[in-house]
């Protein structure tokens, strides 16, 4: 017998619930999170222009930590030069 914890079980559901008919995966929103952060970077509607790539980012915790990441990492870069 399989015996899940509730709240990863919740989760589980969740996701199938909210699954979009042309949602990303990790991978394709990797590829494509620089230029999601150059175009946040730049002063532009990133979430408009990659619309996608934004609805992964509100699905995927470890995809959002990654942006956040990079995009912090990509600011201080810039105020050091």
């Amino acid at each position: 017998m399989i015996s899940l914890e509730f709240n990863k079980l919740q989760a589980l559901v969740w996701s199938v619930l909210n699954t979009e008919p042309d949602e990303i995966g990790c991978d394709t929103c990797f590829v494509h999170l620089d230029l999601f952060v150059d175009l946040v970077l730049a002063g532009k509607n990133a979430a408009g222009a990659m619309p996608l790539v934004q609805a992964h980012l509100e699905r995927c915790p470890a995809c959002l930590e990654e942006y956040e990441a990079l995009l912090l990492a990509i600011r201080r870069q810039t105020e050091q030069v």
